[in-house]
């Protein structure tokens, strides 16, 4: 469910050369989901990882996630996001 959201929404995303030759990536819709790097496949690599840390976030948060729907195939009892350790 969770990879699903984020493959369509990469599918979406939107990226331009800047003036010093580096790679910037956007998810519309998804406001402050954008990467910087200095390569195209790194630019895809970094823009994934912010969308997952910017789920987790809004998950933690109790916000909405804009597009995200959770169906009655899916059961979600209790996400003990606080428990989670970061490295």
């Amino acid at each position: 469910m969770l990879t699903e959201f984020i493959y369509k929404k990469m599918a979406l995303a939107k990226y331009k050369i800047l003036e010093d030759g580096s790679y910037f990536g956007e998810i519309p819709g998804l406001k402050g989901v954008w990467a910087n790097e200095k390569n195209l496949e790194k630019c895809r690599e970094s823009l994934r990882e912010v969308i997952e840390e910017w789920m987790i976030i809004k998950i933690k948060d109790n916000d909405k996630i804009p597009g995200f729907k959770i169906t009655s195939n899916y059961k979600v009892k209790s996400l003990a996001i606080s428990k989670l350790k970061y490295a």
